[in-house]
């Protein structure tokens, strides 16, 4: 590997003036980039077709910020579960570090759906409109003609085309699909300041995947600096075998490459035409590198193409490479390992003992307690949230054998379907059941006849 590395000063795609190097990646192919079409398409359906889906009546998925309402896979999740939200937020972060220390930054080049739609979307119209890379460079240094307009112009066109449906995606997860496909269908004066956010979110995404491109990556994202914090010599990524690949030298038709010195690297920079951020992986680990994998197909071509086992570039860690060994577990990688499963226990634990109804009682402000014939009377307030998408007639009891009795003010309280109600209610407790100016009981909720909830109250009254 050189010694040199000054390519750690900059990054690939910004030159010594500071002015943005536009990067032409060759088109892809191989082993690897089949897989990552097969994950890629999967994903790009699903993202698609979840707010469409739907589960029991309820969309698969929905993060509705402005309601304070959100589903997942059916379960509807209201502002009471948000610990359990924070706690799946801490699993995802831990489960990316985790993924990070053992195989860097593979999330990026196969998942993160920045590198989907540009990789699998909106690079393959480029290539099918302008060409390949070569092709690209050329139209891009040519005069204006009427083929280049043509071309330039399909491409922007079909760009913001994707773009909008993209925008128009998202804002089905926040509103529903239902709800904009109501907006969609009313006459358009009606919702005016709509299609002027949807057209801004549009041009936001078009000027991502048509301008920014891979600076989203580079500059912006992020997780390459954090991954710089979480690799080690043990990590797997995307990595340039230099003891096998050294020297370097342009191949030669039935030479001896031992005997000469040279290593297998037959420096045709494959695998640096191939990249998508423009770097050269045999510098080792960068911060750019998205672990895509397109540098893996390059070179294993090219090998098999002159006769040179494949496996130049892989998936290894530096210490594969130097000390030929394989993967280890290393006691950071059990510790997070350890965390990573008592927090899978902790978020299956919360959704399992997870309640379908929410109760909150409060004294109501300002009162104490009063004598009535005999009886201690408290005015409380009680409220109740539905999470479920039925409606219930709910009615307040006191517990089995509780001497006393609860009155509504509303005899038919009706709690609305994956909605909140809130009312008042009076305990009669008689005075022998107060002891020490108390009594604390439990509150029995029932809904449509069946209790749905308890909640502890406090009767207050005289000191005997």
């Amino acid at each position: 590997m050189s010694l040199e590395e000054g390519f750690r000063d900059h990054i690939a795609t910004v030159n010594d003036k500071g002015k943005r190097i536009w990067i032409f990646p060759k088109k892809p192919s191989g082993t690897f980039y089949n897989y990552r079409k097969i994950v890629s398409y999967f994903l790009l359906a699903f993202l698609f077709l979840a707010p469409h889906l739907k589960i029991g009546g309820k969309q698969l998925l929905l993060f509705n910020i402005l309601e304070r309402k959100f589903i997942l896979f059916g379960s509807v999740f209201w502002p009471q579960d948000f610990w359990i939200f924070a706690l799946v937020m801490v699993l995802g972060i831990v489960f990316v570090i985790f993924f990070t220390i053992i195989f860097g930054r593979l999330f990026c080049g196969w998942v993160c759906p920045q590198t989907i739609f540009m990789e699998m979307l909106f690079r393959r119209i480029e290539y099918w409109i302008e060409g390949d890379y070569t092709h690209q460079k050329r139209l891009r240094e040519s005069p204006w003609t009427k083929e280049k307009l043509r071309k330039k112009f399909l491409k922007h066109l079909i760009f913001w085309v994707i773009s909008f449906l993209i925008a128009n995606t998202f804002l089905a997860y926040i509103i529903g699909s239902d709800r904009l496909w109501e907006i969609q269908t009313d006459p358009l004066n009606e919702h005016v300041g709509g299609l002027v956010a949807i057209v801004i979110f549009t041009t936001v995404f078009y000027l991502v995947f048509a301008k920014l491109r891979e600076q989203v990556c580079t500059t912006i994202c992020p997780y390459g600096r954090l991954q710089g914090v979480l690799l080690d010599a043990n990590s797997m990524v995307i990595s340039y075998d230099h003891v096998r690949g050294e020297e370097r030298a342009k191949f030669k038709k039935n030479e001896d490459r031992s005997a000469a010195g040279k290593g297998d690297c037959i420096d045709c920079r494959q695998c640096v035409h191939v990249c998508p951020t423009g770097i050269d992986i045999r510098n080792g680990t960068q911060l750019e590198c998205v672990n895509c994998t397109a540098c893996i197909d390059a070179c294993d071509h090219m090998m098999e193409s002159v006769g040179l086992p494949k496996g130049l570039i892989a998936f290894k860690s530096e210490n594969n490479i130097v000390e030929k060994n394989g993967f280890r577990w290393t006691p950071r990688v059990k510790a997070y390992s350890a965390l990573l499963i008592l927090l899978l226990g902790l978020v299956a634990t919360a959704m399992i003992t997870r309640k379908d109804f929410e109760s909150i009682i409060l004294r109501q402000r300002g009162t104490t307690y009063r004598i009535d014939q005999g009886s201690v009377v408290n005015i409380f307030e009680i409220s109740l949230v539905n999470k479920t998408s039925h409606v219930y007639k709910v009615e307040l009891k006191l517990p089995e054998g509780q001497k006393g009795e609860v009155e509504q003010v509303v005899k038919n309280l009706i709690l609305p379907a994956e909605g909140t109600v809130k009312e008042r209610f009076i305990v009669r407790l008689p005075l022998s059941e107060i002891k020490g100016g108390k009594k604390e009981f439990d509150l029995q909720v029932y809904g449509n006849g069946k209790r749905i909830d308890r909640e502890k109250v406090k009767i207050i009254g005289p000191i005997f």
